[in-house]
């Protein structure tokens, strides 16, 4: 039977299993809400209760609202950063590099963060370069920087796989041209002397004599790309005073094919064939002793594995998070209640029936925490777009996060158990002796 079950929720539409899901979160509110006011209209005296502490009441919902808003923001950002650092490495099909650790080699040539890795040689580069299943193989060399920004040697036919034709300007078509990404402030036609190194490393004016002027700029890539400067990887072997690539007869020629005598090496080779398999392919023949071959995907996705752990013990976290602030705002409502204790306490010395003063104190309670609930939403909306930005900023990541199903399944399971915890400082007024509430 379970097994029928399950075969069935796996069968729905994935919207109809969110939509489920969400009112499975809130049903208990629900039934506790409806068996809680049921024949009663306690709605009235909840509204003068509600205006006559508007101050107090605003600021419990304010408390609420942050923690929720604060809570469902930082995991709806974690699952747009997944997004974002897939999207950065979408053009990056295959990566060949000496052997090492490919989650090093994934942030150096894809991501652009400084590392001191190993060099392919000539014959292995044109071991890749030449054969029958690539289609693309493009060294990518780095290690130096200018005004912050990396340097990236590479070839003409790399920018224009990864962004296309250019935003402005030119491909660059001798090792003293640069092109610019979309992010870098620097106008077409500037001149500059390449720094050695990268970050807190860097040496500057240690390439004196080796300038090199702007003449084209990306398109935006969302990628850490959108801030780096992209020149001939003969400019980089160049400054360092290596050969260029190239035979003395054609040592001005910019991109392939290389010379393996005259190859100093490359960090990285970025591999693309035109089929799926070939790809595969690819990486099983340069997966050996001398090689690495790997999927930048494949490796971010193990990475955003061990984030999907850090996930759940995230929304874990929030959910107790936000329990304990409400628990906090509770503890505070059961306070509250005193100062409208005279009141309740008449309406039981009038007769009111102990269930409606119970209904009462718990749709008061229930008003705060939805309203705080509803006001969290609008919190989250705003933070994640805040935190988007931060992260953006300082990872060069374009992030772009929204709250989905996820915060709102979150946002309801908070809600239900919120709702049945009120039931505790309704429970407690009728506890409170009617005469001494009345004499207070």
């Amino acid at each position: 039977m379970i097994e029928g079950l399950t075969d069935y929720w796996q069968s729905l539409p994935v919207l109809t299993q969110d939509l489920l899901r969400l009112a499975l979160l809130l049903l208990p509110a629900i039934v506790t809400g409806l068996a809680v006011v049921s024949g009663y209209r306690p709605f009235s005296l909840v509204g003068a209760l509600l205006w006559r502490f508007r101050w107090t009441n605003v600021m419990f919902v304010l408390l609420i609202g942050v923690s929720v808003g604060i809570g469902v923001g930082l995991l709806a950002q974690e699952r747009g950063l997944r997004r974002g650092t897939a999207k950065a490495a979408e053009k990056f099909d295959l990566i060949v590099a000496a052997p090492g650790s490919e989650i090093t080699m994934l942030f150096a040539a894809v991501y652009l963060q400084p590392s001191d890795v190993p060099l392919l040689g000539g014959g292995i580069y044109h071991e890749i370069a030449t054969n029958k299943r690539v289609s693309l193989a493009a060294p990518i060399a780095f290690g130096d920087s200018y005004a912050g920004a990396p340097i990236v040697g590479t070839t003409p036919q790399f920018i224009q796989h990864l962004t296309g034709d250019l935003a402005e300007g030119r491909l660059f078509a001798a090792s003293h041209e640069a092109i610019a990404g979309s992010k870098v402030d620097l106008p077409l036609g500037t001149t500059y002397t390449p720094d050695h190194g990268i970050g807190d490393a860097v040496e500057e004016n240690a390439h004196e004599g080796h300038e090199s002027t702007i003449v084209g700029r990306m398109k935006p890539t969302g990628s850490p790309w959108d801030k780096a400067i992209l020149v001939p990887v003969e400019a980089v072997w160049e400054v360092h005073g290596l050969a260029n690539g190239h035979t003395p007869e054609r040592i001005d020629q910019i991109g392939p094919p290389f010379d393996p005598d005259y190859f100093p090496g490359t960090p990285a080779v970025l591999v693309r064939a035109e089929a799926l398999w070939e790809n595969y392919a690819l990486r099983s023949e340069f997966t050996r002793s001398d090689t690495m071959a790997f999927f930048p995907g494949a490796v971010l996705s193990r990475l955003h594995g061990l984030m999907g752990d850090i996930r759940q013990i995230m929304s874990m976290m929030a959910v107790i998070t936000q329990v304990l602030v409400t628990a906090g705002v509770l503890t505070g409502l059961v306070v509250l209640t005193r100062l409208f204790a005279r009141r309740l306490a008449l309406l039981r010395a009038l007769g009111a029936p102990r269930r409606f003063v119970f209904s009462v104190v718990w749709s008061y309670a229930a008003t705060l925490i939805l309203s705080g609930s509803l006001l969290g939403l609008a919190v989250g909306w705003v933070s994640v777009k805040i935190i988007s930005d931060i992260v953006s900023a300082r990872t060069d990541i374009l992030v772009t996060a929204s709250l989905g199903w996820p915060e709102f399944h979150l946002l309801a399971g908070f809600v239900s158990l919120t709702i049945l915890l009120a039931l505790l400082p309704a429970a407690l007024i009728l506890r409170r002796p009617v005469v001494t509430d009345l004499r207070g």
